[in-house]
Order: structure tokens, then C-alpha cells, then sequence
């Protein structure tokens, strides 16, 4: 996690805000200096204030392939990460959207493991979120979505 001094006060109880962290997911926060997190019991311990730092948009090397301008590198305010025109925006007043109107998800990624699943000895693969966290699951595992019910082998390791 990436840290960075700060000099803030914390509303709750008066103390300093500490460091600047950056989530796994990639979303930054300050915490009361009274306060920390504890990974076991995945709870605050002492002052509960958490100041949550916007979402800076990053520019991308990649062209949009509605308009030619350049795609930036978003988060929505739910944690959800998207590629969007750099000519896009939302007019206020009105309401409505404005500029090139080109978005794209960015979903999980998959990648083929060498080892075989524990479960039915087909090939594992390796799978990264869209919020970074990362799990070995069978390749034959899939979901169907008209009856809501996993298919095929059901194995899944978090790492």
C-alpha cells in the first residue's frame, strides 16, 4: 500500500488523519491516526473515521474508436472501473449527457493455470476482478442465467 503524510484533523474525535493507503482495489482513504485496521477480525479498531479520497481519472495510451480522441481511466462512485471518451461529460442543468458517448466495462480478466483442478482434474484457471481480487477456479465451471444455478465443477480457492 502506497502511503503519503498528511495533515488533516480527524471530526470525530480531534485526533491527526494518518497516511494516505491505497486500497487493493485501487481506491485511496485516510484513517483517524487513533484508529487502525485489524486483518483478523476485518474491523476498526478505536476511532472509526474513514475519509475516502475521490477517484482520479488516469489518461490511456488508447484512442476512442467512436471520435479518435483519447480514452481516460475512471471509477464509478460504487467502485466500478470504466473506460470513457475524454470528450464525455454530464451537463448539469440539463441533465443530460454530452460529447462522444463511448464506454467501456472493464470486467475480470482470466488466465490458464498449469495445475489441475483438485475436484475433477480439468485445468484451473487463474481469475482477477474488476476490483483486483484474485481466485484459482476450474475451467469448466460456468453459470447459467435463465435458471440461476452454478454448471459444471464447482471448485474455487480465494488467494
Amino acid at each position: 500500500m502506497a502511503k503519503t503524510v498528511a495533515s488533516e484533523v480527524c471530526p470525530k474525535c480531534g485526533s491527526p488523519l494518518g497516511e494516505v493507503t491505497t486500497t487493493p482495489s485501487g481506491r485511496k482513504l485516510q484513517r483517524c491516526s487513533a484508529g487502525s485496521w485489524n486483518q483478523e477480525t476485518r474491523k476498526t479498531e478505536g476511532c472509526e473515521y474513514v475519509k475516502w479520497l475521490p477517484f482520479e481519472p488516469q489518461s490511456l495510451d488508447e484512442s476512442c474508436p467512436k471520435c479518435g480522441s483519447p480514452l481516460i481511466l475512471t471509477m464509478t462512485r460504487f467502485g466500478k472501473k470504466l473506460k470513457k471518451c475524454s470528450t464525455s461529460g454530464w451537463d448539469k442543468q440539463t441533465r443530460t449527457a454530452t460529447g462522444c458517448d463511448y464506454v467501456e466495462w472493464i470486467g475480470p480478466t482470466n488466465e490458464p493455470l498449469d495445475e489441475d483442478c483438485p475436484q475433477c482434474g480439468e485445468k484451473l484457471m487463474l481469475v482477477t476482478t474488476a476490483r483486483g481480487k484474485r481466485l484459482k477456479k476450474c475451467s469448466t465451471s460456468g453459470w447459467d442465467r435463465e435458471n440461476r444455478v452454478a454448471t459444471g465443477c464447482t471448485y474455487v480457492q480465494w488467494l
